[in-house]
């Protein structure tokens, strides 16, 4: 009796372990790094990764969502005490290749879906992205199907009221971010109509540059860096304005906020794009003073500077904007 009694307690103290932790195993094929990293709120956790792609550990975690990250990509997970996971994944096609297995598959399955989704979804919304209430349907549609998904019988509810709770927490953070962004706006919308802020930076093509040396031209600036998505998709479309304005009385200048250990990065891209205009490279990157005196904080930003000095627009409309050539023939014609 006493035997079967200890049995007993040690049956029911395994299965308190189980559930008072998360197991969470796999293996990547293709891997990217020696380790992956799990964060949450308040929570970090990084996990080996074996020759092989194998891993495995447990540990206590906060119901809620997490980021999984293999050292180059992430994806999402929904993690819960007790939950036993395995992952399968192919590094080489990351979203595309995750498998989930054991306790909390099903859930974090829907996760890796949805990201699927979404990926197939933006070319729709591409299709007819000249009718708002077309992108708004499908946006609404790929909402409702997800929810439903969630509200699935056998689903965690857990996982839509941590869904729910991530969501509230972005929204706060994007509505935080654009009154900052509309504040700087209205800052640097004064700017206009006095004297730009100078520079003297180094030339791609040798020597310093100062933006009085283009004193009696008008000067479009674009701020960019080689790293930036954005910036590189400008410009093939400047490089249209820089023919199109060519021997007109404006110059195109071009200051890179790339940091100092991208210098040999920014000199190639400069040659391998065959960019033209003035090509500069800033001295302090984000914290040179001509950068901090326009506000800038994102790029591109494009500025625009009369022949007198002054600023037209610390905040220009953009090469791939229709409207820039209708203010540059104004302003040249």
């Amino acid at each position: 009796m006493k035997k079967v009694f200890i049995l007993f307690l040690l049956t029911v103290a395994t299965t308190y372990a189980q559930t008072d932790v998360v197991k969470f195993r796999g293996k990547i094929a293709n891997k990217n790094g020696d380790v992956i990293t799990l964060t949450g709120q308040d929570f970090k956790r990084t996990i080996a990764v074996g020759k092989d792609g194998s891993f495995s550990d447990s540990f206590a975690a906060p119901e809620g969502m997490y980021e999984f990250f293999d050292g180059s990509e992430y994806t999402e997970l929904f993690l819960k005490n007790g939950f036993d996971l395995t992952l399968a994944m192919d590094a080489k096609q990351f979203d595309e290749s995750i498998v989930y297995t054991g306790k909390g598959a099903n859930e974090n399955n829907i996760l890796a879906k949805k990201v699927r989704e979404e990926e197939a979804l933006e070319p729709k919304i591409m299709a007819v992205q000249s009718d708002p209430q077309a992108i708004m349907k499908l946006i609404t549609e790929f909402r409702n199907a997800f929810n439903k998904q969630l509200e699935a019988p056998g689903i965690d509810p857990g996982m839509k009221l941590a869904i729910d709770a991530k969501n509230k927490v972005q929204k706060e953070k994007q509505q935080k971010m654009q009154a900052e962004m509309m504040a700087e706006k209205a800052q640097t919308a004064k700017l206009a109509g006095t004297e730009s802020p100078s520079f003297i930076y180094e030339n791609y093509k040798g020597g310093k540059t100062s933006l009085a040396d283009f004193k009696g031209k008008y000067v479009y600036i674009d701020t960019w860096a080689t790293w930036c998505g954005p910036c590189r998709a400008e410009i093939p479309h400047l490089q249209k304005a820089e023919e199109k304005y060519k021997g007109k009385n404006i110059e195109f200048v071009s200051i890179s906020v790339d940091v100092p250990k991208d210098y040999d990065k920014w000199r190639k891209m400069v040659a391998d794009k065959n960019l033209g205009g003035t090509q500069l490279f800033a001295d302090k990157d984000w914290k040179s003073d001509f950068i901090r005196a326009y506000n800038i904080n994102s790029i591109p930003r494009f500025i625009l500077i009369g022949p007198d000095g002054k600023v037209i627009s610390a905040d220009a409309e953009r090469p791939s904007s229709p409207d820039l050539a209708v203010i540059l023939d104004k302003l040249l014609n």
